[in-house]
């Protein structure tokens, strides 16, 4: 089986109101249904674009405010993933649930349901700033085009969370994505390469790109890439596309699922069934001190009066 994803590196730019965010979605997501994707992928809270006109300095308050929007922006994502019949990863949005903010990831099927997966490590800035809240549960969403996951940004760092979802047959693992400088980007990257081996899935990453003046989000380093195993059957360097950094624009490429059910076979490696999980059950590995005994200068040196 073969898909088409589209990853979208969304420009933050100063916009005026919703309907100046609503067109900029638009004008996006427009550009990527020309591809014929059967998924679409933008960035880890990308709403935050409406912080530059609510004219709010106050963060906590700000992103609460934002939190607002929800409906509004459920509804967008949603006729547009109808409209041209693709499943979209809508990125994230903050979402208030029973008084508590979460860094919220929406799945937007053709047929109109929607999904959600909440970011489930905060980073420091989130917790400390936003004060949003942690989630609590971890998904793998069947679809006609395969079995796939959303791991938020920092999700990606912890191996654990990609394991568990590989093991359940994930095929796709989307990351949407906000770093603001070159080493949290390459963090993030650098990890979805590292998934993707582990566990012989193809990753799809994208971030936010430009400037926006809002406290804690005015710079951006971002691009979007489509990674696979690092094997002779996919593309060379484990990279199926990537984007221009820090431009605005939609990378797109085709993935074939059948490689991935050979690769996890007859691949030159096969970690999924190599794994030692007889092994990783053990409570703590053994520590050896080889440091051996201390020679007589050594002694001496260490007991004299200084």
């Amino acid at each position: 089986m073969r898909v088409r994803i589209a990853s979208i590196q969304y420009r933050f730019r100063h916009i005026d109101d919703w309907d100046g965010f609503a067109n900029q979605v638009a004008f996006v997501l427009n550009a990527a249904a020309d591809y014929k994707p059967h998924y679409v992928l933008l960035p880890e809270i990308f709403t935050t674009q409406m912080l530059s006109c609510m004219q709010n300095d106050d963060v906590y308050s700000a992103v609460r405010e934002l939190a607002g929007y929800t409906d509004r922006y459920v509804e967008l994502m949603r006729e547009f993933a109808v409209a041209d019949n693709y499943y979209l990863v809508g990125g994230s949005h903050p979402t208030l649930r029973d008084g508590k903010l979460y860094n919220t990831a929406y799945l937007f099927t053709p047929k109109g349901e929607v999904f959600t997966q909440d970011k489930l490590h905060r980073t420091r800035w989130e917790r400390d700033e936003w004060k949003t809240d942690h989630g609590d549960s971890l998904h793998v969403f069947e679809t006609e085009h395969g079995r796939i996951a959303i791991l938020i940004c920092y999700d990606i760092e912890f191996p654990e969370l990609a394991r568990r979802v590989s093991e359940l047959g994930t095929e796709i693992i989307f990351v949407p994505s906000c770093t603001d400088d070159r080493q949290g980007f390459l963090r993030v990257r650098y990890c979805c390469h590292a998934r993707a081996i582990e566990n012989q899935v193809y990753v799809v990453m994208t971030s936010t790109v430009g400037n926006l003046p809002a406290e804690g989000l005015r710079l951006h380093y971002g691009q979007a890439a489509i990674i696979t195993p690092s094997d002779f059957s996919f593309a060379r360097d484990g990279i199926a596309a990537e984007g221009v950094i820090n431009e605005e624009q939609i990378v797109v490429a085709d993935l074939d699922l059948n490689l991935l059910d050979e690769n996890r076979l007859k691949g030159t490696t096969i970690p999924l069934l190599d794994k030692r999980t007889d092994f990783y059950s053990l409570t703590a590995p053994v520590i050896v001190d080889v440091r051996g005994e201390p020679s007589k200068q050594e002694a001496e040196a260490v007991s004299a009066p200084t």
